[in-house]
């Protein structure tokens, strides 16, 4: 019975000759190579003394050998876990602190560095770089094609994915085989997704997104996939003509609309363009549509949950809207103090239950009890209402999350290193709308008495800090932070007053 990732998504491919992966030197890789280079990231594995269960950390560049290596970590009965390849090495430092890994693969110019964190902690290092050079695969090219798949069940972890808390401490989402392949299978199915289909893949692979929505469908379905270092105008315009589906975030859809050569000419064989990961703009999703006669398919997910909702295939894509409960996913709408369940049209927190939410936190068990109810159903945090056809729509958030550039970013985590600086006595970050990112970052500081803050020594601190996608791009001196009657910051008032 295939109830596991690498019996539903990876053996049935094992004599399969034809494409899987089109990389960007134009070299491909067929489906049967792909099985086979997984059995040889298996045996890395194995050799590596890696027992079922164990976390590898992979923090690596987008290569055919990567996804290789998400696909013998399954086939080894252990749990992947991929890092954003920005992050540096004091966030890097806490991932491996609390998944304690049993192996870490990076690129050859931070092995040092990670050498030096993985003795603490008793990891052993490989490498992998972005031309497919490294110790990994130096080592992977003298295995067998072949491995004994280690026997897994549906309930056992597939995955642990990092998603940070407004506390500033970072969670671990425990996701099954079952949460990864149920949802894989309902997208498959829901955005008809077949062994015709050409994926044109331009998102990172170190999240839900571009990871197990992407790839893990495009496996259970047999299609092939142009998979892109990065997202690059030209790269992909010369892709559409010979593509049919394309998933991204909204800041691909906006570049592509700032193009002359978007029109529905070089857009005449696609099939179906998805967003995801950041609210997409009505404005952009009418624009695209205006000039290319699709209209964009805008769902709704997040790492404890993979995929909730999606706007349907057939029938009406209601811009603003992320469309109805996926097959098999229950979704209500909620009183957030009572957890009451509200009437259509009010709004209240999104919950959601079914086979695709997670497993609960890693190491936080009392983090897991506060967001995940006894009956199975979870917080996201999200706020919405739902319309008399079921219809759903985000209308803000729990949380001061930010997303820019389809990145979650979390203002705890800018402040803490902000006011670690002698010169600010207190800070606050918010998001304002950007036209591309969807929200762009802006710091607002109170200096301390008789200080004077230095914007350029700020942000090079916050550069050493913090991954560039979280570096405020704007930042306010101000005599005080606006509060309220209980003395919260009001963030609300500091975004509308500073939106430009």
């Amino acid at each position: 019975m295939n109830n596991t990732l690498y019996d539903a998504l990876i053996a049935p491919h094992a004599q399969e000759e034809k494409p899987f992966l089109v990389c960007d030197d134009q070299s491909e890789v067929t489906f049967q190579g792909f099985v086979e280079r997984a059995a040889q990231m298996a045996h890395v594995l194995a050799g590596q003394g890696m027992q079922p269960g164990d976390r590898v950390v992979v923090q690596a560049p987008k290569t055919a050998d990567m996804l290789a290596l998400y696909a013998g970590t399954v086939q080894a009965g252990c749990v992947f876990m991929p890092l954003n390849t920005s992050y540096t090495l004091a966030e890097l430092t806490y991932f491996v602190t609390d998944a304690t890994p049993k192996l870490i693969v990076c690129e050859p110019g931070s092995e040092e560095d990670i050498q030096q964190l993985a003795a603490k902690t008793g990891a052993r290092v490989l490498t992998l770089s972005q031309d497919q050079t490294g110790s990994l695969t130096a080592e992977a090219d003298q295995q067998p094609t072949e491995f004994d798949t280690v026997d897994r069940g549906p309930d056992d972890l597939a995955a642990l994915l990092y998603t940070s808390g407004t506390t500033g401490r970072s969670k671990g989402a425990m996701l099954s085989h079952k949460n990864l392949l149920s949802n894989a299978a309902v997208l498959t199915d829901l955005w008809k997704i077949t062994d015709k289909d050409r994926l044109i893949h331009a998102l990172p692979i170190f999240h839900t997104h571009g990871l197990f929505v992407a790839i893990n469908t495009s496996l259970l379905a047999g299609a092939q996939v142009r998979l892109m270092q990065a997202f690059s105008l030209d790269t992909v315009f010369a892709e559409l003509p010979r593509s049919t589906l394309m998933m991204g975030v909204p800041t691909f859809y906006t570049r592509l609309l700032d193009d002359a050569r978007l029109g529905e000419a070089v857009v005449s064989g696609m099939r179906l363009f998805i967003s995801g990961s950041a609210p997409l703009l009505a404005e952009v999703h009418r624009a695209f549509e205006d000039r290319t006669g699709h209209a964009i398919l805008e769902r709704y997910g997040m790492t404890e949950t993979n995929m909730i909702t999606s706007n349907p295939y057939d029938g009406d894509r209601i811009p603003g809207t992320v469309g109805y409960p996926l097959p098999g996913t229950e979704v209500r709408i909620t009183n957030a103090e009572t957890g009451v369940p509200l009437s259509v049209g009010e709004i209240g927190m999104i919950e959601v239950r079914g086979d695709n939410v997670f497993q609960g936190y890693w190491n936080m068990p009392e983090k897991t009890a506060e967001e995940l109810r006894t009956n199975g159903f979870f917080l996201t945090g999200d706020l919405g209402q739902t319309d008399q056809d079921g219809r759903i729509t985000i209308v803000g958030r729990a949380k001061d999350l930010i997303i820019a550039g389809g990145y979650n970013i979390y203002p705890k985590e800018i402040e803490d290193v902000l006011n670690d600086f002698d010169s600010v006595l207190e800070s606050a970050v918010f998001g304002i709308p950007h036209p591309d990112f969807g929200e762009s970052v802006v710091a607002a500081l109170v200096a301390d008495k008789d200080q004077t803050i230095d914007i350029d020594a700020i942000k090079t601190g916050v550069e050493e800090k913090l991954a560039r996608f979280k570096h405020p791009r704007k930042y306010l001196i101000l005599n005080e932070l606006p509060r309220n009657t209980m003395g919260k910051v009001q963030k609300n008032l500091l975004a509308a007053n500073h939106q430009d």
